[in-house]
């Protein structure tokens, strides 16, 4: 019997894939639970991906995610989450490519600026994810749920309302984000029961309609 011995082997005998960081920004506009894309020209029939590129050798993933949405797309100053690493070697047809995916939930008005440039726009996925290059569908998709489960029971943990804000504009924003709109009286017993918001003592006015109380994170 043969036994194979490879311990004379080094890493690079290994063949290893190229590691690339996509990233899902998500985000609400009006009522439509929405992702950021950006043009692209790389895979044929497609027009717009996720911002993402190829890590550099020596380079930390959370900096290649950075490095592309500040050049693929004029984001700055956040943190992304890592979320789930896509790994069909079939899934990019230029090679044997892994995706370590991320996501970040970011207010609409931080990425006023961004989408300024015509390469960067808002695709609405409140009725499904439209066609995207790669897996980038899927990657869509998983952080839709991620996103959704965050919202589940916990008042804006994403930070997209500006403060102070009413009840309804609370309930509309958790609408939007979980596709499905939820009954009044339980929503605020839910929320008010998690802890994380306070009355400011104050009241909306200058409208149409009853004043409603206005309310802030803790």
């Amino acid at each position: 019997m043969t036994i194979c011995d490879n311990s004379s082997k080094t890493l690079t005998d290994y063949p290893r894939p190229s590691v690339a960081v996509d990233t899902a920004v998500l985000t609400v506009r009006g009522d439509q639970l929405s992702v950021l894309v950006v043009a692209h020209d790389k895979a044929p029939g497609f027009e717009w991906a996720l911002p993402g590129t190829f890590l550099h050798e020596g380079e930390r993933l959370a900096d290649a995610v950075l490095r592309s949405l500040r050049d693929k797309a004029g984001i700055t100053g956040r943190t992304p989450q890592q979320l789930y690493v896509f790994d069909d070697p079939a899934r990019d047809p230029r090679g044997w490519v892994l995706s370590v995916a991320h996501v970040d939930m970011v207010p609409l008005k931080e990425l006023e600026r961004a989408l300024e440039n015509d390469g960067v726009k808002l695709l609405s996925v409140s009725d499904g994810v439209p066609g995207l290059p790669y897996d980038h569908t899927a990657i869509v998709e998983r952080a839709m749920q991620w996103m959704r489960d965050q919202y589940e029971d916990q008042p804006d943990p994403g930070l997209l309302l500006e403060e102070p804000f009413t009840l309804r504009d609370l309930r509309m924003l958790h609408d939007a984000v979980k596709g499905e709109a939820r009954q009044r009286d339980t929503f605020r017993r839910l929320m008010v029961a998690s802890g994380e918001i306070m009355e400011t003592g104050e009241m909306t006015g200058g409208g149409r309609g009853r004043p409603s109380r206005l309310w802030v994170r803790r």
